[in-house]
């Protein structure tokens, strides 16, 4: 769901934002292992956070090539 009005588009540069977002931001609900559902945490670290900010752009350029 978008945290905004604004990102609400359904093209590929707002669908990276939001999901960009959403990861380093934290709280999107995910199951444990044992199926109760608990908040992400956000990214506070500049290493894990370019590193994952690496990853989806890498990704994102796979999801358009197959556009």
């Amino acid at each position: 769901m978008p945290r905004r009005f604004s990102d609400r588009a359904s093209n590929m540069w707002t669908t990276f934002s939001r999901v960009q977002e959403s990861l380093i931001k934290g709280g999107i609900r995910r199951r444990s292992k044992s199926g109760s559902s608990l908040p992400t945490h956000a990214v506070n670290g500049i290493d894990q956070n370019v590193k994952l900010n690496r990853a989806l752009w890498i990704l994102a350029e796979e999801m358009r090539k197959l556009k």
